[in-house]
């Protein structure tokens, strides 16, 4: 496994958001958490990203123990978050977003290539590389948010809500862009509410109520289960 989390438990203040939640995920896999407003699943992501101690349980990422390190040091061993509402610093230009992203990289040769492939990705961005990243219509500056995540090289992409706020044709983009992520290698974690689009670029998925994993499994399959079904699937 890339990353597993072991009976973690949250608390903010003396409410607790997530309870003995225990999830893995191996190498090249789109792993799926599913749920309701206040299920958990921005605190999950935060609390492997570093930026939520947990109250107890481990996070461990190629077998070693993440719980509890400062946020650069998860950085560096490979894990990216591209937060809910997408962060970018709108002050700054699109080249200058993207190269933030690569701040922990030293070899200014593999920056320049890492640029190079996030135009391909985004060809967008190539041709706004000097605009204030600000200036970006919403849908557009979700694609600085991934580049500029993507431009740290991570092993493993933690996307909080991607499709949020965003026109239909935006989301089919937005959906094509995790499927050519995840096709070179790349292992990702979705929280997503859009629930029908998260299970079908998954390959697994939790379901998360209440701060506790309620049910797991094979993508396709959850999105057949009946309850699946009519909790988030409008069936």
């Amino acid at each position: 496994m890339l990353l597993e989390i072991k009976e973690l438990t949250v608390h903010y203040g003396s409410a607790s958001v997530l309870k003995d939640v225990s999830l893995e995920i191996g190498s090249g896999e789109i792993v799926a958490l599913i749920g309701a407003n206040g299920a958990g699943k921005t605190t999950t992501l935060r609390s492997i990203s570093g930026l939520k101690a947990p109250t107890s349980g481990d996070i461990l990422f190629e077998g070693r123990r993440i719980t509890g390190l400062p946020i650069h040091d998860i950085v560096k061993l490979g894990i990216a978050h591209i937060p809910e509402g997408r962060g970018i610093l709108a002050p700054m230009t699109v080249l200058d977003n993207l190269r933030m992203g690569a701040y922990l990289r030293k070899d200014k040769r593999q920056i320049a290539n890492g640029l190079g492939t996030m135009y391909e990705h985004f060809p967008v961005l190539a041709r706004r590389r000097s605009q204030l990243a600000g200036r970006l219509s919403g849908g557009e500056q979700q694609m600085p948010a991934i580049a500029r995540a993507l431009m740290a090289n991570p092993k493993l992409l933690l996307m909080d809500e991607p499709s949020m706020g965003l026109s239909p044709l935006m989301v089919q983009e937005v959906a094509r862009i995790i499927g050519n992520i995840n096709g070179r290698g790349m292992s990702i974690m979705l929280v997503e509410q859009n629930a029908r689009m998260a299970l079908e670029l998954s390959h697994r998925a939790y379901i998360l109520e209440v701060g506790t994993v309620v049910l797991e499994g094979d993508a396709r399959e959850l999105a057949g289960d009946e309850r699946v079904k009519k909790a988030y699937l409008g069936g």
